[in-house]
């Protein structure tokens, strides 16, 4: 039995807080975990993810879907596979339900054209056994982008879309999670980053 979970939802839901918040305790249980991330979980990832996050160079959306899916192969060979051969937990922040939010869907790639057998491709058979989407409102979540910006964070190419971005990424994951919800689990999150983590380890399935 594989042990890999996901971590989704827009930008500002508090996903990445919830990872490492959850490794820590699966560790003090006595697993092995291996945290990641996509894009730049492996050495040629970081490269891709610096290209993409940056701005420097902005990929037109089929190719910037392209170097989500190159870093997406990379990654599962070169990390994914080789942890849960050995029995660790994975835990990744972001997977192909961010593909499917940003690019497919808010990119409007979808249209006309199957693009999914793309995406199982880059994956290699490697499926997240569970996945935690991290729900916010587009207004809580651009507020929570604000105040990082104001801490020092600089935007990336992510943060700076528009509204009407932001509400497509979020129709996307909501129509993802009906349609997967046996493997996804979604959890509201504006409360507190205590509750949201409570509820994550009930629901975790080992």
């Amino acid at each position: 039995m594989h042990h890999f979970i996901s971590f989704e939802g827009g930008d500002g839901c508090g996903k990445s807080t919830q990872l490492q918040q959850t490794a820590a305790w699966l560790r003090q249980q006595g697993q092995q975990v291996l945290e990641t991330k996509q894009p730049g979980g492996t050495g040629l990832g970081l490269e891709i993810r610096r290209l993409l996050l940056s701005g420097e160079f902005p990929p037109v959306s089929e190719c910037e879907l392209f170097m989500f899916l190159a870093d997406r192969a990379q990654h599962v060979k070169e990390v994914i596979q080789p942890a849960l051969k050995q029995g660790q937990w994975v835990l990744c922040d972001r997977y192909s339900d961010s593909t499917l939010a940003y690019q497919l869907a808010a990119r409007g790639l979808d249209c006309g054209v199957n693009l999914r057998p793309m995406l199982a491709f880059a994956e290699m058979g490697c499926v997240p056994k569970q996945t935690f989407w991290l729900d916010v409102s587009i207004e809580t979540a651009l507020l929570r982008i604000k105040k990082r910006q104001q801490k020092g964070e600089k935007n990336n190419h992510f943060d700076d879309e528009t509204m009407t971005f932001h509400q497509r990424v979020h129709q996307a994951f909501e129509s993802i999670y009906i349609e997967n919800t046996t493997r996804v689990v979604r959890l509201d999150a504006s409360q507190p980053i205590e509750v949201i983590q409570q509820q994550i380890r009930q629901s975790i399935i080992c």
